[in-house]
């Protein structure tokens, strides 16, 4: 699987059980990476993304991506998962949010592969990173 998480400058996820940000273009950017592929998340996560028939909501959506899937994450834990990652892409924020909630998933043991700018709807510049085994 594909995994994707937002990411402030800290690898800060959520702040007090809540996504730090929400930005409609990263939305619409997060479905055209996953193309005609299974794009997974929880119901908490596809509240924020409408209708579209990629997306599959199981709150297992994790134990349920499989090879060559997406899966759309906003709060850890990840690091059980990510021996089955095929890769990371981690969309950030460009900004310190307060965080109670980071990344568990040390992307220093990984391949940054690629950086792209994009802009969004709440935030000038985004970043996009992936990361290989």
């Amino acid at each position: 699987m594909t995994l994707i998480v937002c990411l402030d400058d800290k690898n800060g996820m959520a702040f007090n059980h809540r996504r730090q940000s929400q930005d409609r273009l990263l939305r619409r950017r997060v479905l055209e990476l996953a193309g005609e592929a299974p794009l997974w998340m929880n119901a908490y996560s596809a509240g924020q993304f409408g209708e579209s028939a990629a997306i599959r909501v199981a709150e297992d959506f994790l134990d349920r991506a499989g090879p060559g899937d997406f899966a759309f994450a906003e709060f850890p834990p990840l690091a059980p998962w990510a021996e089955r990652a095929e890769r990371i892409i981690a969309l950030r924020w460009n900004r310190l949010y307060p965080a109670d909630a980071r990344l568990d998933i040390d992307l220093s043991a990984w391949r940054l592969t690629s950086t792209e700018e994009f802009s969004g709807s709440s935030h000038e510049t985004l970043t996009l990173e992936v990361y290989q085994r």
